[in-house]
């Protein structure tokens, strides 16, 4: 059977109507008691005593019900926005600002950045940051980095930078605002760069697992020789982040250096865009599961005497050609300004510093 309720508003003013009733049937009988009685003194306090004490009684049950009457049924839900959906995808429609698989790729003009820090500094947003800094890289590079990521990356954020070097007494001291702080780890230097490189990401994974996982919700991890320029904030913060990278993401996919060897666990014959290895990022698990897959991918093309086209960077857009990234930054937040075609980028967010590979790769 049906249960027909009256509305809240009804029933408020139904009880109140009965209010008004009850009070004018009590006040009437009694004056009329009060007329007939008014020879008995004793009947006389007698009544008075028990209208006193119903009064009372009657006062109380009002409280109540009017208590009762004013707590809302159930709680109201509270809606979270969802800041992706307010992105503005036409700001740019020079440039591609979302993917066949509606991941959005993000552009300045996009996004209101006070917005996007107004909620993530509510839902307590920390991120971590990894950077290798080994071997004459450290002196080359480290000191601009630190620098200029505290004047741009992720402001008003807790961010830790966890540097990993083979030369932990030269990283240098830099002022850090209230919140961020530096972890300096010592890693082994490899005879090659390129083992530096590859060999990273099972040091990420090593790091993600004994600590970032425990403090942070977000990791990000970049080269070292590049230098913040302007605002890297919250709009980068998302579940798997890649970066497209500055020299490809204008050219046709026949052109893009996927690695092309099929004995290698990188190899790729088709691919969405061409990611940049230099940043990428995410919720802290999903960070874990690429460089674990990257360090797997690594391991066997030793194992079978293979080794990438570019290393840690074949394997990744590897990886995200198999499990998409739900965002993906345009190139500039890691610009190159050696490229003469500047019309897309409004703003350099992050640049190549100088390399200096002559001087400063071995092997």
């Amino acid at each position: 059977m049906q249960n027909i309720g009256i509305p809240l508003k009804g029933k408020t003013i139904y009880r109140g109507l009965n209010v008004i009733s009850l009070i004018y049937y009590y006040f009437y009988g009694y004056y009329f008691l009060f007329t007939f009685l008014s020879k008995h003194d004793g009947i006389l306090c007698c009544l008075l005593m028990v209208t006193l004490a119903f009064t009372s009684l009657y006062s109380r049950y009002l409280e109540n019900t009017i208590q009762m009457v004013n707590l809302p049924t159930e709680q109201e839900p509270r809606h979270s926005i969802n800041l992706d959906n307010t992105l503005n995808l036409g700001a740019r429609p020079a440039v591609q600002t979302s993917t066949s698989w509606n991941a959005p790729i993000i552009w300045e003009g996009m996004f209101d950045p006070n917005l996007f820090d107004q909620k993530h500094i509510e839902e307590k947003s920390s991120v971590a940051l990894t950077v290798f800094a080994v071997g004459r890289y450290l002196d080359a590079y480290l000191k601009t980095f630190l620098t200029s990521a505290e004047q741009h990356f992720m402001l008003g954020l807790p961010v830790t930078y966890y540097v990993f070097t083979d030369l932990p007494d030269k990283v240098p001291n830099i002022t850090l605002a209230s919140h961020r702080n530096i972890k300096v780890l010592k890693v082994e230097k490899h005879t090659r760069w390129q083992d530096i490189s590859m060999m990273r990401m099972r040091t990420i994974s090593e790091a993600i697992e004994s600590e970032i996982r425990h403090r942070f919700r977000y990791v990000f991890c970049f080269d070292v020789d590049q230098e913040f320029k302007g605002r890297f904030g919250s709009e980068a913060l998302g579940d798997s982040v890649a970066l497209l990278h500055a020299h490809y993401y204008k050219l046709p996919q026949a052109r893009f250096t996927y690695d092309r060897n099929p004995k290698s666990k990188a190899f790729m014959e088709t691919g969405d865009f061409y990611y940049h290895a230099a940043i990428f990022g995410g919720m802290w698990q999903n960070v874990k599961d690429l460089v674990d897959a990257c360090y797997l991918g690594i391991m066997e093309d030793k194992l079978n005497n293979v080794e990438a086209q570019w290393h840690d960077e074949s394997h990744l857009n590897k990886y995200f050609w198999i499990h998409k990234p739900s965002r993906l930054l345009s190139p500039e937040y890691c610009w190159d300004q050696s490229i003469w075609d500047k019309q897309d980028i409004l703003v350099t967010r992050l640049v190549w510093a100088p390399k200096h590979y002559d001087t400063l790769r071995t092997g």
